[in-house]
């Protein structure tokens, strides 16, 4: 059977609750890419993020009887505010499973906004974790289960997103939209297509959870047996059944962004924008350089899907951001046998600008003369070969720790 998604309807049922988030032009970025680009700031949603509107959505159509049950929900942390806000809107009674890794601002945030009306179950290491424990609990309590994504409700409250930036923005050519379970792509880049079909749309995911990419590829969705949790707000092993059948028939392409490249672009948009995102907030702006021939001299709209960012996680970011741009790196250093080679080390090896940001002997009983953790941080990537060359010169053994990633693991 055919379903027929009503987006103008879901629209007119949330607005009352939800905000019209604001469409900004940013100067930065338009003359980077040579093109007229603006922001869908969805971090300033009222739980700062689109989540909001597809738990609206649904939780308020639910029966009476449906209500009095109460709701339960599985999410990484922004579904779980969006489902907490609308309880404590509609005074209904919730239990939200969230991994064990949930940032801890996205708990208290969750607390926050159930103001009393939810209970929060910690379990698994890993969305998929939870989500089955949430299902448990669901049947066991005769409860209504609020999928995060694959759900037609749904994906309608999270395609209002699209309304409001063809109501801001008639004429707009390239929508980027970062992909999780693939709920706002599905949402918005149907609602999008049924308005303009030549309008191009292009999904995003973090490059260590490709699963809508997977999925396409396999022809339906499928199980990644590992991912990378970093990018936590679009890292899921498995997406919808619903969101794929939608997402293949809307977008136009689908890319993937190095979670270092997302930590770059998550302090570029605070430093030069003032703008804070969480990192799969970051996931729109952080692939342009992937499609720039794609959206050069085009009406952009880049989707910031959230800015729920723990600042505890801040030196996390830095710390790969600096890896990723070559900026930073971690050797092993097994110093000559001979008086003075640590001074060697940092007056001659060293460059001009480079800074020794972490000193450790590894051998605890052979200090000055054992093996030594050195991290280095540099002015520019490009000072790296002469680095190299020096400590060749002057005669110290070492193993570039960034290039082994099992040691680097374990001692960095």
């Amino acid at each position: 059977m055919e379903i027929t998604l009503d987006f103008e309807s879901a629209y007119e049922r949330i607005k009352g609750t939800v905000k019209h988030t604001p469409l900004i032009y940013n100067d930065r970025l338009s003359e980077k890419y040579a093109c007229e680009l603006y922001l869908k700031r969805e971090d300033l949603q009222t739980v700062r993020s689109y989540k909001l509107r597809g738990a609206f959505n649904m939780i308020s159509q639910l029966t009476a009887d449906e209500r009095h049950r109460g709701v339960v929900c599985a999410s990484a942390g922004n579904h779980a505010q969006g489902v907490a806000f609308s309880c404590n809107k509609l005074n209904i009674k919730g239990v939200i499973f969230m991994p064990e890794i949930t940032p801890k601002q996205k708990i208290s945030q969750t607390e926050m906004f159930g103001c009393g009306h939810v209970e929060i179950i910690l379990v698994g290491d890993t969305f998929d974790d939870c989500l089955l424990e949430a299902l448990k609990y669901t049947q066991a309590n005769q409860m209504t289960f609020i999928p995060p994504f694959d759900n037609y409700s749904v994906i309608e409250g999270q395609g209002t997103v699209g309304v409001e930036i063809l109501e801001d923005l008639p004429d707009t050519e390239v929508v980027v939209m970062p992909i999780g379970g693939g709920g706002l792509a599905a949402g918005v880049g149907t609602y999008l297509k049924q308005q303009n079909p030549d309008i191009f749309l292009i999904g995003v995911e973090p490059g260590g959870a490709p699963s809508m990419l997977k999925a396409f590829e396999h022809g339906g969705p499928v199980t990644l047996p590992d991912i990378d949790r970093f990018v936590d707000g679009a890292a899921v092993k498995t997406v919808g059944k619903l969101t794929y059948d939608l997402c293949r028939n809307v977008l136009d392409e689908m890319l993937l962004v190095a979670e270092g490249k997302v930590c770059t672009t998550i302090l570029k948009l605070y430093n030069e924008d003032a703008i804070v995102v969480e990192p799969a907030g970051a996931l729109s702006v952080a692939v342009l350089d992937e499609c720039k021939e794609q959206i050069k001299g085009k009406k952009v709209v880049c989707i910031i899907s959230g800015g729920n960012n723990d600042i505890a996680r801040m030196q996390e970011i830095k710390e790969k951001s600096l890896l990723y741009e070559g900026l930073k790196h971690y050797f092993i250093v097994r110093f000559p046998q001979r008086p003075g080679a640590l001074k060697l080390f940092v007056n001659n090896v060293l460059g001009p600008h480079d800074d020794i940001t972490r000193f450790e002997f590894i051998k605890k009983s052979e200090k000055e003369s054992g093996p030594a953790l050195v991290g280095i941080e540099l002015q520019s990537a490009n000072d790296y070969p002469a680095l190299l060359k020096r400590m060749e010169a002057y005669r110290f053994d070492v193993i570039e720790l960034n290039r082994e990633q099992t040691l680097f693991e374990f001692l960095v």
